[in-house]
């Protein structure tokens, strides 16, 4: 596959939470071939902030929309289209869950406990990210 332009390779993605019972869930989704669990996530497109970026993925890829916190929780890498993506992560406290979206066709969603979701992903940095979830809403509260 060829290497795509650059930017392609910058990436955001929202880690979308709801606190029930005291304890922080996450809304994992899956990917478009439905084979993995994921954060909502794309390429900062030109003239998008990361910040929009990742908001704008969270509607169309899971229906979601919420209070974006300013400052990135942290980054994560994969490889795809024959580079490293690098995957820049903010929180997401979600406050509506939206019964049609974009990609509800493609995508399955599922709300779960953070130890849960961490053990799902498959990068282990976003492992991390997701692990450190309840100080990070510490921290925003």
């Amino acid at each position: 596959m060829a290497k795509r332009p650059d930017w392609f390779y910058r990436q955001s993605a929202v880690l979308p939470y709801r606190v029930s019972y005291g304890a922080p869930d996450v809304l994992l989704i899956t990917s478009r071939k439905r084979r993995r669990w994921v954060l909502p996530k794309g390429v900062v497109e030109p003239g998008l902030t990361p910040q929009d970026s990742a908001v704008k993925e969270a509607l169309e890829e899971a229906g979601i929309e919420g209070e974006l916190s300013s400052d990135g929780l942290g980054t994560y890498s994969y490889e795809k289209w024959g580079g490293t993506c690098t995957v820049e992560v903010f929180l997401m406290a979600v406050t509506t869950e939206l019964e049609i979206w974009p990609e509800a066709a493609i995508r399955q969603r599922d709300w779960m406990s953070f130890e849960v979701a961490a053990q799902r992903v498959n990068e282990p940095e976003l492992k991390t990210i997701i692990r450190r979830l309840p100080e990070a809403i510490r921290m925003v509260g």
